[in-house]
């Protein structure tokens, strides 16, 4: 068996990679709050803030990994606010650190130790995890922070036949990108205009990224970059 292990599958880019797993043959599992509409992903109901919730979803994923020949772990989900370095409170910052950090490391220690050889650990980072905008201050920092994290896991892990990188998206096509614009036609036109093929990227596009990276060790501790050429300020 293999087994797919996907954070915030329900949606976007993670639910695409969903399909694109499932199409392998792979056991999907989302961990969110909310389910995943694809037929045959189990959805493990998940708080990724919460240790007890995770705690709980890594119970039944580490039975599936007993008795599985290859996994992927994908940590996908994120939380984005609109905040800044003046005006962030340090208890908005925790609740996006929670989710977009310590979940992660959370989910790490609970189960790469029982992840097979031949198996990867995928941050999905962003163009943010390299450079900062103004108004996304919590964002850029826990994404700077993945991919640490990512370098430090590629690390730690040599010699266990387990490799990691970062696939860093620009402008995706996703619900998280249009609230954060907040469904403004003109703003997301202007976005779109910022790469040189002068459209947002399909989710699937990122999921086949994703799909390659896991079948490709030869990228342990690398930084994926995805955006169609994105025009830098």
């Amino acid at each position: 068996m293999k087994v797919a292990i996907i954070t915030g599958a329900s949606v976007g880019i993670g639910s695409s990679t969903a399909q694109t797993f499932l199409n392998e043959g792979f056991t999907v599992f989302n961990l969110a709050r909310r389910q995943c509409a694809i037929d045959g992903v189990t959805s493990l109901s998940c708080d990724l803030s919460s240790q007890t919730s995770i705690d709980t979803a890594c119970d039944t994923l580490k039975k599936a990994l007993t008795d599985c020949s290859e996994a992927t772990l994908i940590h996908n989900a994120s939380q984005m606010k609109k905040d800044s370095a003046v005006d962030c409170r340090s208890d908005s910052l925790n609740q996006v650190m929670a989710t977009n950090v310590i979940a992660v490391n959370s989910l790490n220690q609970h189960l790469l130790p029982l992840m097979p050889t031949s198996s990867s650990v995928l941050y999905i980072g962003s163009t943010l995890s390299e450079k900062a905008v103004p108004g996304s201050f919590s964002y850029v920092i826990s994404k700077h922070a993945q991919l640490g994290m990512m370098r430090a896991t590629c690390q730690d892990l040599m010699g266990s036949g387990l490799h990691t990188a970062m696939i860093c998206p620009g402008f995706t096509d996703t619900e998280m990108l249009r609230t954060h614009l907040g469904s403004d036609p003109d703003i997301e036109a202007g976005v779109a205009a910022m790469n040189s093929f002068n459209r947002l990227i399909e989710p699937e596009e990122i999921a086949e990224l994703i799909r390659w990276a896991h079948h490709n060790p030869v990228i342990n501790g690398a930084v994926l970059h995805a955006n169609l050429g994105q025009k830098e300020n």
